[in-house]
């Protein structure tokens, strides 16, 4: 199990990050990237089950730029609540506070990023703008806003064919804009992986984690 701990992004901001460190040697380090329900319990168990697999991981409190303490359940007015403090976040702010947990995880060695919802748009800016080794991003819908941007390290992709929040027409554009990513998509709903939540879907969950694990045993370490 983890715990709380404070960091300083570049700009003197300072919030909570949730740290988890592995029982031996770590292998190297994850950062994990919120969903816009904040660094809630399935995050946390997130970022535990990420140090259970040998890498320190670390879950950078995003929304702490707007409120400190920010941890939402899944329900129809907390997805309004989420997006309303998603929008007050701006990507130089979310990036600085992603580099300050990069930079209190690299003595780990590498460093990979995975991302959910929100998140998942910024492990994949991460690794157009940060030093991180490989992203995993899972459903980020706003990638296809920002397709400007060009990813400088690995990047592997995982969609829901299901899910309505990003339509088959956008995945298309993210692969033509980027084709060096990994792609796969889902027989599932947007948030497949989590499990507090009614979309979830666990042999989807089982099988991206599968492939995000052996993504970053080839690339993160």
């Amino acid at each position: 199990m983890g715990e709380f701990t404070t960091l300083m992004a570049r700009d003197g901001h300072e919030f909570q990050a949730y740290l988890a460190a592995p029982k031996g040697a770590p292998r190297g380090a994850v950062v994990v990237a919120q969903e816009i329900f904040g660094v809630n319990s399935h995050i946390r168990a997130v970022t535990d089950a990420y140090a259970a697999q040998g890498y320190t991981a670390i879950a950078p409190a995003l929304f702490d730029r707007v409120r400190r303490g920010i941890e939402l359940g899944y329900t129809a007015d907390t997805v309004q609540e989420g997006i309303g403090y998603m929008l007050q976040v701006k990507p130089e702010h979310f990036l600085a506070d992603v580099g300050a947990a990069i930079n209190a995880v690299k003595g780990s060695g590498r460093v990979g990023i995975v991302g959910y919802c929100w998140g998942g748009t910024v492990a994949w800016l991460a690794a157009c703008e940060l030093p991180v080794a490989a992203a995993s991003s899972y459903y980020g819908g706003g990638i296809v806003n920002l397709l400007e941007h060009k990813p400088k390290r690995p990047v592997i992709y995982h969609f829901g064919e299901k899910d309505a929040h990003i339509p088959p027409a956008d995945v298309e554009k993210i692969k033509a804009a980027h084709p060096a990513g990994v792609f796969h998509l889902y027989p599932a709903d947007h948030g497949f992986n989590c499990n507090d939540r009614a979309s979830y879907d666990a042999p989807s969950a089982r099988l991206a984690l599968e492939r995000t694990l052996a993504f970053f045993a080839e690339h993160v370490g």
